[in-house]
Parts: structure tokens; C-alpha cells; sequence
């Protein structure tokens, strides 16, 4: 399950979490609207005047991103393209599309959608200035609204992947040589320069211009860098496990408990006794549902004697689990979006092996030896 992120509901049937990184980002976003920008922008108001503006300017700013990221997933759907949610974080945010396009247009059209939700926002954040011009607080809201997203424009369409102009580079580039894989890695090499040359412009600025701009830069360069070679090393693997099977490395060596037996005896005996973290729970023959050690830990020690199994497991009918013939990078890719390090390989509800993590690293570091 994740940690690391906080669900708020859900647009268009898709999950839209908060990263732990967005608290941080909203309070000190909201302190230099408060503190600095409108005081000097607009002097001699109320201070609590500044404090609203403030908080309302980032709740703002923050729908604003939900509706960028909004316009990539909704025509990633319209288009058969699964997306598993949008996350907002300190960068930001952004879309979890589990699957890639199949043809370069349909790329292009759901990395630029975002663009054209930025751009609509801040046409229509100046058009409605001269409506509330007569209400300096709304004038202000719809100024900085104006002007942040003409910079969320400007800056995504900046071609270095995996920003949305990196991506819609690379749609161009897959059109003309017609390969996917080939134009990820160009589209993210072209994303790496432009990275350096990021980091590069911001030392020059920090030792000759403004120290705090150069700073921002340098840390917008490393981000880029850092998201470039994600993607490099994500497409490697992909293009490694591409035509390979769960059912080729799926272990069949697990261990079934049944859903009576109390925390204190699965403790005693499986997990001390065998040095075991994960188990499949078995009712009558029937997958009932999973147990780890993560979910032993949740229950106070105490009670472990007093409490089954039953009560402390995943239930059947809300685990994650695969099927044997799906695709090895689809199964790994939904062992990262639920935080998980097994899965239960299933058909028609009976357990068939357990996917491990680990069995998919080995088997990895496999493939690259034979290569």
C-alpha cells in the first residue's frame, strides 16, 4: 500500500493523491505570497487581507496544476489509455499513466493537451482582470493566476523530457524513425543536455548575477536530469522484460496458512520459526486472502494471542493480484503503483505461484548476462 501519499477523491473515475512533498510546498508558497510578494505588490493592505489572498492564491495555483494534469489523463483516456491516478507534489504534479500510446499522434495529442489546459487558464485568467477590476484582492488573484500559468506554459514546453514539450519531441521523433524505444532515449538524451545546461546557467548566476535565481535553476537542471535518466533506465527495462511472462518466474514455493490460527502462532512458528514475511490464507481450499509481516506489525503485540488471522489479513476481494500470462513489465509496474514486493498469481480465484520482487531483479540481471 502507499505511504507516501494521501488520497483526496476522485475526477472522472481517476484518484487524485497528495504527496507528502505538496504540504510543504502549499505552506511555503503560502508564506511568500503572504509575507513578501503581495505586501510589495500591493502595499498598505490589512495583514490578515494578505494571509487569505495568500492561502487562496496557493489552493489556486494548485487547481490549476490538478487541471493541466487533468488535461493529459482525460485525453489519455478518450484515447484507451489506462491512467492509474494524478499525484500532486512539491514540483507539481503528475499523471500515472500506466501504459504508453501506440501511434506517435496519440502521443503527441495527450503530452500537449496539458499545454493547452495552461494556455486556456491563462487566457481566461486575463480576460476576467477587467471584470474585477474594481475588486483589488480578485485583481490581484486573477494577475498571479495570469502570469503562473503563462510560466507553467513556457516551461513545459520546454522540449527536454519528460516535460510535456520533451514529449511531444519525442512523438515527432518516433513518427520519423518509427521507433518507440529508440525515440525515448533521443527525446531523454536531448532532456539530459538541456539539464546541464540548466546546472551550468545557474552556477553562472549564482556566482555572478543572483545567488537565489541561480540557485532555483540549478535545482530546476537537477530535477530534469534526474527525471531524464528515470526514464532512460525505465525504458532499458522495459524493453528487457518486453515479451516475457509472469508464469516464466512466478514461484511456486509459498506458504498457505489457514485464516483461524492467531497472530501469535503465525509469528511463533512461520515467521521466527521459518524467517517467512508473506503468506498466502487459505479457507477450505479457497484463497481467502494474504497476510505479511507489515500487517502482523499493525496489531499491537499484545493482542497477537487474541487475534486470528482473519481479522488482521487483505481479504480476497480487496488484494492486488496477476495473472500467469500477463506481461512481466505490467506486473512490476503495478507492484510499484501499490507499494508492493509480492503478488499472488491467480486463475479463477486459485492460487497458482507468488511473483517476488526479487525473482524479478535475478531475472533481469538474467537476461542482461545473455545479452
Amino acid at each position: 500500500m502507499r505511504t507516501q501519499t494521501v488520497s483526496v477523491g476522485k475526477i472522472f473515475n481517476i484518484p487524485v493523491r497528495l504527496d507528502y512533498s505538496w504540504f510543504l510546498i502549499f505552506i511555503l508558497l503560502t508564506w511568500l505570497l503572504a509575507g513578501s510578494y503581495y505586501p510589495a505588490a500591493y502595499p498598505n493592505w490589512p495583514v490578515p487581507e494578505y494571509w487569505i489572498l495568500g492561502i487562496a492564491t496557493a489552493v489556486m495555483f494548485f487547481v490549476c496544476v490538478l487541471l493541466h494534469e487533468l488535461g493529459h489523463s482525460v485525453v489519455a483516456q478518450r484515447n484507451g489509455i489506462t491512467v492509474s491516478s494524478i499525484t500532486l507534489f512539491v514540483f507539481g504534479g503528475v499523471s500515472q499513466i500506466t501504459e504508453e500510446a501506440t501511434k506517435p499522434l496519440t502521443d503527441f495529442l495527450v503530452a500537449s493537451a496539458g499545454l493547452a489546459v495552461s494556455l486556456l487558464l491563462a487566457l481566461g485568467f486575463a480576460a476576467l482582470q477587467p471584470v474585477v477590476a474594481g475588486v483589488p484582492p480578485l485583481l490581484a488573484l486573477a494577475q498571479y493566476l495570469t502570469y503562473i500559468n503563462g510560466l507553467l506554459l513556457l516551461f513545459n514546453v520546454i522540449p527536454g523530457f519528460p516535460l510535456d514539450g520533451g514529449r511531444m519531441f519525442r512523438a515527432v521523433v518516433w513518427g520519423a524513425v518509427k521507433n518507440f524505444d529508440r525515440a525515448t532515449l533521443i527525446a531523454a538524451m536531448l532532456g539530459r543536455i538541456l539539464a546541464f545546461l540548466f546546472i551550468l546557467l545557474g552556477v553562472w548566476l549564482i556566482f555572478f548575477s543572483s545567488f537565489l535565481n541561480g540557485l532555483w535553476i540549478v535545482f530546476i537542471g537537477w530535477f530534469l536530469e534526474n527525471a531524464s535518466s528515470q526514464e532512460v533506465r525505465q525504458q532499458t527495462l522495459r524493453t528487457l522484460l518486453a515479451g516475457h511472462k509472469v508464469s516464466q518466474i512466478m514461484g511456486r514455493n509459498y506458504v498457505t496458512i489457514p485464516a483461524d490460527i492467531s497472530l501469535q502462532r503465525l509469528a511463533d512458528d512461520h515467521i521466527l520459526g521459518a524467517g517467512r514475511r508473506f503468506f498466502i490464507v487459505e479457507n477450505a481450499g479457497v484463497v481467502a486472502g494474504i497476510m505479511t509481516l507489515h500487517k502482523v506489525r499493525e496489531i499491537p503485540r499484545e493482542e497477537w494471542s487474541r487475534t486470528l488471522v482473519s481479522q488482521a489479513m487483505i481479504p480476497a476481494e480487496r488484494m492486488d493480484w496477476v495473472g500467469p500470462d500477463a506481461e512481466l513489465w505490467d506486473a512490476l509496474q503495478k507492484m510499484n503503483q501499490d507499494g508492493v514486493n509480492q503478488l499472488p498469481v491467480m486463475v479463477d480465484g486459485r492460487i497458482q505461484g507468488v511473483l517476488n520482487r526479487e525473482n524479478v531483479i535475478n531475472y533481469l540481471q538474467t537476461i542482461r548476462d545473455l545479452r
